[in-house]
This record gives structure tokens, sequence and C-alpha cells, in this order.
């Protein structure tokens, strides 16, 4: 799953602290995220989704492939 997190995350001026606390995550959740190691729960993409007042879809879309 390719994500737009950290530039939403930069947008704002938020960490990947500050953002882990805003949604109940670790930094570490969101560090791996952000790296595409780690695709959320779907409870996590709302969270996000709703943090940053967007769709989930603009933040998270799954890789096509080749």
């Amino acid at each position: 799953m390719e994500s737009d997190l950290r530039e939403h995350r930069e947008r704002e001026g938020l960490s990947q602290g500050d953002l882990a606390a805003a949604v109940d995550v670790t930094r570490q959740t969101i560090n791996a995220v952000e790296r595409g190691r780690y695709d959320p729960s779907l409870e996590l993409a709302l969270k996000l989704a709703a943090h940053f007042d967007c769709a989930v879809e603009d933040l998270f879309r799954l890789e096509t492939p080749p």
C-alpha cells in the first residue's frame, strides 16, 4: 500500500510523535506506515483521515502491479 501520510504530516508541521499521540499509536507505527512497512488497520486509517480532515483515499492507495 502506498501512503501520502508523510506529506500530510509535514504539511501540518507535525512530528511523527505528535501524530502518533493524536491518533493513539506509537511513533514507530507512524514511521512504519510512512515507510510502507506496515499497512494500517481500518481503524487507524480512519483515525488518520479524520485527523487530517480528508478521505482515506487521500492518504492511502493500493499499489498497482507493474
